[in-house]
């Protein structure tokens, strides 16, 4: 089942879904930043960010801690101020990182 990851930056803040609903940030597998997600440089919230989102494509959280740093270097940290992914987006980029 394909799911749709989206990234904005609103008047409130940053609003990351998946498939319309929060992306939970998956603090209690693993915590890189307490200040939420954030995206377009590298650091410890992209860092939240990619291993939210490898989490959730993947459902492993030992291989999301694995492909965590070059996906937020490849990915998370070159998304714009809004983005939008797609599993089969997330899979040709891991395919890449293999």
């Amino acid at each position: 089942m394909s799911k749709l990851y989206v990234g904005d930056r609103t008047i409130d803040g940053i609003v990351v879904t998946v498939d319309g609903e929060p992306l939970p940030e998956r603090t209690d597998a693993k915590r890189y930043s307490r200040n939420g997600f954030e995206w377009s440089y590298e650091g410890p919230e992209p860092s939240q960010l990619a291993y939210a989102m490898l989490v959730d494509h993947l459902g492993d959280t030992v291989q999301a801690e694995r492909l965590q740093p070059q996906f937020m270097r490849s990915v998370v940290a070159n998304f714009q101020n809004e983005w939008e992914m797609t599993t089969a987006d997330i899979d040709r980029v891991l395919q890449s990182l293999r």
